[in-house]
């Protein structure tokens, strides 16, 4: 489980110099450091519910390049267990997998009982970068919107609990985190070939994300939008919400007995006969 000095570095990104804008609306760093560590917990307290009563979730972060959809996952795993709480993050298809159902290569990565997946980017990428992009046919991607609402439904109807999260920011926000990853060679690997030429094709994203929403915002599996202007308040609020989806209680606060250690005659080997990393610091 992770420590806290990680807070600091991590949230090098949602400070003002780096492309977020710097004013008083912004969520104070001390409250939003309390408020994340006690959501850690409840996070802690979920998947060890979902653990024991063999649920199945599945999460799918979708969004605005820069949004902050990776930053949110980031939140919700480093204190839970990555065999229960665990990313699926699909690169380019194969020439296989091209040929495959489309929904084939992410069924694969469902959850088992017992099991939290989080989708960074999903199935809807036919909705968006394939098709603004041309990476798939105007055929490939009307099959989709009519097909997506019917795999969902048998997703849930098969006891996953499907949520689907929309990270919604601003042109102008956006605009100023691109310029920030630009600027700092830290971040400058968030800037994929992708990301770039998308630029170029913003009104067709917005669109298609509105055509998107009319299709696969159903009742039975609804888009929930999270304001992220704000990326510290889009942590919180998106982990609270997932919280709130499943009626889970505190499996973990009962005491632990350590057994007692096994004693015999055993004698650590001379250091000199291992090898040790350099002592830099």
């Amino acid at each position: 489980m992770a420590g806290h000095d990680h807070k600091d570095h991590d949230d090098a990104d949602d400070h003002g110099e780096h492309g977020e804008r710097n004013d008083h609306s912004r969520m104070k760093k001390s409250a939003y450091l309390h408020e994340l560590e006690r959501l850690q917990r409840e996070l802690v307290k979920l998947q060890e519910w979902v653990l024991r009563h063999g649920l199945k979730m599945c999460v799918l972060f979708e969004g605005r390049d820069a949004a902050g959809k990776g930053s949110t996952i980031k939140r919700i795993t480093e204190r839970t267990n990555p065999r229960v709480v665990r990313i699926a993050a699909l690169g380019t298809p194969t020439e296989r997998e091209r040929s495959q159902w489309y929904f084939q290569r992410y069924v694969a990565h469902l959850p088992a009982a017992g099991e939290i997946v989080l989708f960074d980017r999903s199935w809807y990428n036919r909705a968006g970068v394939e098709h603004v992009m041309g990476f798939c046919t105007d055929a490939e991607y009307e099959e989709f919107l009519r097909s997506c609402p019917e795999f969902e439904r048998m997703l849930i109807r098969s006891d996953i609990i499907l949520v689907k999260y929309w990270f919604s920011i601003s042109d102008e926000e956006q605009e100023r985190r691109f310029m920030a990853r630009a600027e700092h060679p830290d971040k400058r690997w968030k800037l994929s070939e992708m990301d770039l030429l998308s630029r170029r094709h913003f009104v067709d994203y917005s669109r298609a994300k509105d055509a998107m929403f009319q299709y696969t915002d159903t009742k039975w599996s609804p888009w929930w939008v999270v304001d992220a202007e704000d990326k510290r308040r889009a942590h919180l609020n998106c982990i609270h919400h997932l919280l709130s989806l499943v009626p889970y209680k505190d499996v973990t606060s009962a005491p632990v007995v350590l057994p007692p250690r096994q004693q015999d005659d055993y004698v650590r080997p001379p250091i000199e006969d291992q090898t040790y990393v350099p002592a830099v610091y």
